[in-house]
């Protein structure tokens, strides 16, 4: 990015938070802090009326709007490409207000901008799982659970824990929304267990958002929730080898293993994986067919021998 494109981006960001430290507009940016303090002098010499409030941050004089900057090509399709990726992950809730944005976007580009997304959008698809792998009966509370989190409002789940068909009810402090495992999860702090919980949105049966509000969790971070849930887990390491013709589909969904050619099977890749659940491991790998083998440990070994022999002989003639 070049100076004049990041000054720009700069007052954008200025524009739409409150104030700002000089910290995150480094991170935005990818610069350094001696960086942003030069910038945001070159700005105030331009005439742009910041506001430095000391041990506080940054901010624009209130009443200053910089004029509507319009898309370049790249940016126009950034956003459709990410509202492509989103539409996959989002359910109804999400999916409405987010088509509803991009279509006020589009409305005031130029008619050369609204031609050329509508030679990209047919040429640009985002594919991240079939339709018979999509969550079913998942109530589309996405949104309404992400305004709860904001306003600190109480939520009640009807909630399957573990999948296991027992649905309990509970009152939860919505602390946050997070997206991984191909699945979205509530992270909140729930009354009957008096404890940080982490709840799989495909498994509440229903829902509600009350009118009551909570208070504290001031210090609460989701993301060190979850790598310390992560580190409190038991893992068991497997080894397994793979065929050359299966790597891109092990690479796309063990992302997190680690990879290295086998020393025994020549074109074969060994790998690497922590797993919780060795029933779930065992499934996988077993839709690998001849082009996977479990290494280690000796458990899952004899795991899979058992669903091969068992599989034989329900397909036996």
């Amino acid at each position: 990015m070049n100076r004049i494109d990041r000054l720009t981006g700069m007052i954008l960001l200025l524009q739409s938070h409150r104030v700002i430290t000089a910290e995150r507009v480094a991170d935005h940016f990818e610069i350094s802090v001696r960086t942003v303090y030069r910038d945001l002098v070159a700005l105030g010499e331009a005439g742009v009326p910041i506001v430095a409030e000391a041990g506080v941050g940054y901010s624009l004089m209130r009443g200053y709007h910089m004029p509507p900057v319009m898309f370049t090509e790249d940016e126009a399709a950034a956003l459709f490409v990410s509202g492509e990726v989103t539409e996959q992950v989002a359910d109804d809730s999400l999916r409405a207000a987010l088509r509803s944005a991009l279509l006020k976007v589009r409305s005031v580009l130029p008619k050369e901008r609204h031609d050329f997304l509508n030679r990209l959008q047919p040429a640009v698809g985002v594919w991240l799982r079939p339709h018979a792998e999509e969550e079913t009966g998942r109530p589309d509370c996405l949104m309404p659970l992400q305004q709860a989190v904001v306003r600190k409002r109480c939520a009640v789940l009807h909630y399957n824990a573990g999948a296991r068909g027992e649905v309990t009810t509970r009152r939860v402090e919505p602390l946050g929304l997070m997206y991984y495992a191909r699945h979205w999860h509530l992270i909140a702090y729930c009354r009957m267990r008096e404890d940080f919980r982490d709840f799989r949105l495909d498994r509440i049966s229903r829902w509600e958002v009350t009118t009551d509000t909570f208070e504290g969790h001031e210090g609460f971070s989701v993301k060190e929730f979850l790598a310390d849930a992560i580190t409190r887990h038991e893992l068991t390491p497997v080894l397994a080898r793979f065929s050359p013709q299966v790597m891109e589909r092990v690479k796309r969904e063990m992302r997190c293993a680690s990879m290295v050619p086998s020393r025994v099977r020549e074109g074969w890749t060994e790998v690497e994986i922590l797993v919780p659940c060795l029933d779930w491991l065992s499934g996988w790998l077993m839709g690998f067919g001849a082009e996977a083998e479990a290494i280690d440990p000796p458990d899952l070994r004899g795991r899979l021998h058992r669903m091969a022999v068992e599989l034989a002989a329900q397909y036996a003639p």
